[in-house]
């Protein structure tokens, strides 16, 4: 059982919903970075997702985006996101990664070399979100040799007929944009993300992560009881840029525990 699947087994056991933590890797540098990533469980972060920096990242909010220009400005690469994987993974070695970003970056490193090299450090899976199931076989191919979860993303437009094509070859989990539009600007539609799962849930058996504009322990108890667990990014990422870097691991804390308590 990899990672990911005991993660949510855990979750069903204990009839609670997970929490999903987003930061973008090397923001606002590399070493406070790290030492944000290492204190996420402790606040109760269940899964941990790292944003891997991208100059033209077009399904980001400014809040990611801008995060991601700070990341690259202060020398980030794709290179130091998966050493902080590695560094990680010297103190934890239970809590899900997801690395989530853009085709080119990985393109760019080499997709074989990516998967190899990620699957090294101890990550556990991959969200590229730019990459169409129809164009993604070698990712597939890669993503299988090395046991790393292909998590693909379905939105309110996706019909039935495409969610067979998604869930193809997809591992892990599906994460659930619960918005048309980018991430951090809006709130959905309880209603129609309600009847939208439902109808996902008749074909996949997949859980199912909610995310985008889930921002205060509200929204995540309201999504929480839609789907499997709930994505936290942008409001998160917000409070890395405006608390001092000397509070910033306490801040998250006690907002991620927020978040926690709220999902029960």
């Amino acid at each position: 059982m990899t990672r990911i699947q005991n993660t949510f087994e855990t979750l069903k056991s204990e009839n609670r919903k997970g929490l999903v933590t987003f930061i973008m890797g090397g923001d606002p540098d590399f070493e406070t970075s790290v030492e944000i990533l290492k204190s996420l469980p402790h606040a109760g972060a269940d899964l941990i997702e790292i944003g891997m920096p991208f100059s033209d990242p077009v399904a980001d909010g400014p809040v990611i985006q801008n995060a991601a220009i700070r990341a690259l400005e202060n020398g980030m690469t794709l290179k130091k996101t998966i050493e902080m994987v590695r560094l990680f993974r010297e103190d934890n070695t239970s809590t899900p990664i997801v690395l989530m970003g853009y085709s080119n970056p990985i393109h760019a490193y080499g997709e074989k070399q990516f998967f190899e090299d990620i699957a090294d450090a101890g990550a556990d899976g991959v969200i590229i979100v730019d990459t169409p199931p129809e164009e993604s076989a070698d990712l597939v191919a890669h993503a299988k040799d090395n046991h790393i979860d292909l998590v693909r993303l379905a939105t309110p437009t996706t019909d039935l007929d495409r969610i067979g094509i998604i869930t193809n070859n997809a591992s892990g989990f599906l994460y659930y944009v619960s918005i048309t539009g980018i991430t951090g600007t809006a709130s959905a539609n309880t209603e129609q993300v309600s009847a939208h799962i439902e109808q996902l849930r008749t074909k996949t058996d997949l859980p199912i992560a909610i995310g985008f504009g889930i921002k205060t322990p509200q929204d995540a108890k309201t999504m929480g009881a839609l789907g499997d667990a709930v994505v936290v990014g942008s409001a998160l990422v917000n409070t890395i840029k405006e608390a001092p870097k000397s509070e910033v691991v306490e801040t998250l804390h006690k907002q991620i525990v927020a978040l926690s308590n709220a999902l029960g």
